[in-house]
């Protein structure tokens, strides 16, 4: 959309939400971090579905736009002109007239330059917001003065919460923590780290018999200890966001057994961390959605957990909108990957200081292979990749990385569900 159109189009949305969200006051609960908001959300719903009708932001709609399209059910009207003026009939007609609406929003809200949380703020009231995790280079932090500056917007959303309002940090990150002394709301803390009130242990990889299916976990909870299955995704990422909606229904009182029964097949999203059965009998483990180095590493670590027969190779893109903090980042995801895999690819420009920070590390060069861009190593990947590799795919959102799951993906029918990113728009772009 163009600027002043997009601009004239987001108000009138938000005005419109604001009318909504006073004629049904639903319970509101905001997610933001720089890593895991997606997830957790998606794992939120899982639980209150279950008790509640429940509506979550779709996909990634955590903008100026995404965050009044889901309080309307409206979807992305994309480029189209009539598709924005039908959504913004769509709200008028939720306000005048009737409808059922949902007793719950959860809400993923995100920010890409300063100024956006402080928007957020200005008019969303919440009744519990989560705070996932930030790092020690948060994506984004390249159009913010400092990680300082980039925290402090994140905070912002602490301010919308209602007097009688519940905040939720993850203890395992020192800044996410700090965040409980800014705020006179009650508090609860999950995490890994002695005292947190939601507390996980000995997460680890579940096998069956054709291999690798998924994770498995324990939750220790006032003094009891609940295992969690969650099948078909790897990563201590939906650990975590299993965790925070564990303690949002911990604060709530809700039946915990209940809650950790609804999280085993929770509707993970496309792109995070999902397990995925690829040509040639290997099996793709999908994180494409987008990257970070506190993501990225996770991943790595997570690949080189896994047990397989067969290769572990790691295909990771350009880490985007990191600024001056590009090459040491980069650099130092190459030196990680050098211990949790056996084959690298890199794919882009930026990505060549992974290859340095892995050769430096002692990584044999001959094990490294280079790619312009995702396209490129889709055609490679079809006659490279093996019976029982194990393959890794990462990078951020404008590297297109799941072009490459879809180069190798075994159920070729089912892309648009399995995929990030497969909507029309999506695959017009270069």
């Amino acid at each position: 959309m163009k600027t002043n159109f997009k601009k004239i189009i987001a108000y009138i949305l938000k005005k419109e939400s604001q009318l909504v969200l006073r004629k049904y006051k639903p319970k509101v609960i905001a997610i933001t971090g720089s890593v895991g908001k997606t997830s957790t959300k998606d794992a939120v719903y899982a639980v209150f579905s279950k008790v509640a009708y429940v509506r979550k932001s779709e996909k990634s709609f955590n903008s100026e736009i995404g965050l009044p399209l889901t309080i309307l059910g409206c979807p992305n009207g994309w480029s189209n002109p009539f598709s924005w003026f039908l959504n913004i009939w769509k709200g008028l007609w939720l306000f005048v007239w009737p409808h059922k609406y949902p007793a719950w929003l959860v809400l993923e809200v995100g920010i890409g330059k300063p100024g956006d949380m402080y928007d957020v703020a200005s008019w969303l009231k919440t009744d519990a917001v989560i705070m996932t995790a930030i790092g020690e280079t948060p994506v984004h932090i390249e159009f913010f003065n400092s990680r300082k500056h980039l925290v402090e917007e994140k905070s912002q959303l602490l301010k919308t919460l209602k007097k009688d309002g519940v905040l939720i940090l993850n203890a395992d990150d020192e800044t996410v923590l700090d965040m409980k002394t800014a705020t006179k709301n009650i508090v609860f803390t999950y995490g890994f780290k002695e005292g947190a009130n939601i507390l996980g242990s000995g997460d680890s990889i579940s096998y069956g018999a054709s291999g690798p299916e998924g994770i498995i976990f324990r939750v220790d909870v006032e003094g009891k200890s609940l295992p969690v299955v969650i099948d078909g995704v790897f990563g201590r990422n939906h650990v975590y966001a299993s965790l925070a909606a564990l303690a949002m229904a911990y604060s709530l009182k809700l039946n915990m057994l209940d809650a950790v029964h609804a999280l085993k097949n929770y509707d993970v999203p496309p792109g995070r961390m999902r397990l995925l059965k690829g040509i040639n009998e290997t099996l793709i483990i999908d994180d494409t959605y987008n990257s970070s180095p506190f993501a990225c590493e996770f991943a790595l670590k997570t690949l080189g957990e896994v047990k397989t027969s067969g290769r572990k190779i790691a295909i990771l893109g350009d880490m985007l909108e990191l600024g001056k903090h590009t090459g040491e980042a980069h650099k130092n995801i190459g030196k990680i990957a050098k211990d949790n895999c056996d084959v690298l690819m890199v794919v882009g420009p930026r990505a060549q200081a992974i290859k340095e920070g892995a050769v430096e590390a002692g990584m044999p060069p001959e094990k490294i292979f280079e790619a312009a861009d995702s396209g490129e190593v889709g055609g490679f990947m079809k006659t490279f990749a093996q019976k029982d590799d194990l393959v890794l795919i990462k990078g951020s959102q404008g590297m297109r990385m799941e072009r490459v799951v879809s180069a190798i993906l075994l159920d070729q029918k089912n892309k648009e569900k399995l995929l990030v990113r497969q909507d029309s728009e999506w695959l017009k772009k270069k």
